[in-house]
């Protein structure tokens, strides 16, 4: 029962780690953009509802009106004013911008907020889990988080497949030149793409300092667990970003009940191992 157990809190975290990877995901889609930066992003969105609950004494799920608007119009500004500069063929100065971009955040935040670690209290939620059976508990917090998860992919299915503007996200995404010879504006379209993954990044932070302690200094290692679940589950592919995700939690969950060192490894070897034989991820995206 302990490793069904390990495997069913697995797959829970596997949703905060897919709330992780879809903005990436969706940046990369669109865009063939990496943000380096997109960790310390999560952060900040956890410190902002850490903000506000301190300040108003807001419960920390109700800090995501607040906080994913907010941090939804920065993307987009920060879209049109900076990253859009540096796109072009080499894929070298938005990964040098978004390096740099995060150590200044991660200054930023150190100077506001110190390197103390911090949590979001969320009362009775944090404690809450009912039995499944004998033996195997599920809480509360862990299954909201993963369901969450789903309806975002869900939505943003639904968003790319069935409006105007996810068809002239996925036709950007083909070929970018064709849709700006239609008279479409590419830097807005980029914007707009990067103000949705700002929107599920707000939603991650969130729930990330409810799941677990943060501080300032977390952000790259939420971005390589994002790269991780990305890449297993294929670039591009939302669907595909909650399996990679999935994949990665059971792998670590499994990797902690052998022995609590083994925990991150294991998600590591398993990352490993799929690129070795399946460079392309379990679920490469299929042009539509």
């Amino acid at each position: 029962m302990e490793w069904i157990n390990a495997i069913v809190q697995g797959v829970l975290l596997g949703g905060l780690y897919a709330l992780f990877a879809t903005g990436l995901s969706l940046m990369f889609g669109v865009m063939r953009f990496v943000n380096i930066a997109h960790g310390d992003f999560i952060i900040i969105a956890a410190f902002a509802a850490f903000t506000l609950t301190s300040l108003t004494g807001m419960h920390p799920l109700a800090t995501l009106i607040v906080v994913a608007p907010v941090l939804a119009l920065a993307g987009y500004a920060n879209q049109r004013l900076i990253l859009n500069r540096t796109l072009g063929k080499d894929i070298l100065p938005p990964l040098l911008v978004t390096f740099g971009m995060s150590v200044v955040l991660q200054n930023l935040m150190l100077e506001a907020f110190t390197a103390d670690s911090r949590r979001l209290q969320s009362g009775a939620l944090e404690t809450a889990s009912f039995q499944v059976i004998d033996g195997l508990s599920i809480g509360v917090l862990p299954l909201l988080v993963f369901l969450v998860a789903v309806a975002v992919i869900w939505s943003l299915q639904r968003v790319f497949y069935g409006t105007g503007v996810g068809r002239l996200l996925r036709a950007t995404s083909d070929d970018q030149t064709t849709v700006k010879l239609m008279g479409a504006n590419n830097a807005h379209i980029f914007a707009i793409a990067t103000a949705i993954a700002s929107f599920v990044v707000a939603i991650a932070g969130v729930f990330l300092a409810m799941r677990t302690n943060f501080d300032p200094s977390i952000g790259p290692a939420r971005l390589l667990f994002a790269f991780e679940a990305v890449i297993i589950g294929g670039l591009g592919n939302l669907w595909g970003t909650l399996a990679g995700g999935i994949l990665l939690g059971v792998a670590q969950n499994i990797g902690a009940q052998i022995d609590p060192g083994f925990q991150v490894l294991f998600g590591h070897l398993v990352f490993l191992a799929i690129i070795a034989v399946r460079p392309e991820g379990l679920f490469p995206r299929i042009k539509a």
